[in-house]
This record gives C-alpha cells, structure tokens and sequence, in this order.
C-alpha cells in the first residue's frame, strides 16, 4: 500500500511559479512510477506529468512542457512539480498518483487527497 500526501499549493499570480510536494509511505517508493493529474470541476482528471522509478526519465502533456519540471527524491520518498510561468489554464487541484509506465502511463489506485493551485491577478 502507498499514502500519498500533496503540499504546495495555493494562489499565484501569472507568471509566477510553485513548487509541489508529494510525500510517500509505504514500501518500495522506487518501484513506482510517480505522476501528478489535475482537475477542474466537471472536466475529467488530466495527466500532467510522471517520471520514473529512478528518476531518469520524465514524461509530460505538452500543455506544460517547458514550464512544468517533475522530479523526486528516492531517500526521502517524495516527488515534486516546479511549475513556472504559471497561467490562469493551470488552475486546478493536483493530484500525486503511483502507477506503471508502458507505452502511456498507468495509473495504481494511489491518489493523495489534491491541493488547489490558482492563478489569478
């Protein structure tokens, strides 16, 4: 079993940046592939952004390439998403998932409860 906690969130103007957090428990954090989804209310959740097990290969929806770097830490069991030159379109509750990347990635019913990013002026 894996928990996943998200924190980071909150309200930014354009342009600006924030930083997001997802820390793990459970065994074998390395094992999973990690990903952050986001959603807006009465759209379907969004695939944003995975990256693998040891942290060597990154994927993303091309929304966000360029802007948005996932990463994590295997020691401290934690993934992140710096997100800069932030846009009102980003709006949304992010959501940190465990999962399998194939050919696309696949998402494990591992969901941490989202934080709310805002862009606004």
């Amino acid at each position: 079993q894996v928990r996943l906690v998200e924190s980071g969130g909150g309200l930014v103007q354009p342009g600006g940046s924030l930083r997001l957090s997802c820390a793990a428990s459970g065994r074998t954090f390395s094992g999973y592939t990690m990903a952050w989804f986001r959603q807006v209310p009465g759209k379907e959740r969004e695939f944003v952004a995975a990256v693998s097990g040891n942290g060597g290969r990154t994927y993303y929806v091309d929304s966000v390439k360029g802007r948005f770097t996932i990463s994590r830490d295997n020691a401290k069991n934690t993934v992140y998403l710096q997100m800069n030159s932030l846009k009102p379109e980003d709006t949304a509750v992010y959501y940190c998932n465990a999962g399998n990347y194939k050919s696309d990635y696949v998402p494990y019913n591992y969901w941490g409860q989202g934080t709310q990013v805002t862009v606004s002026s």
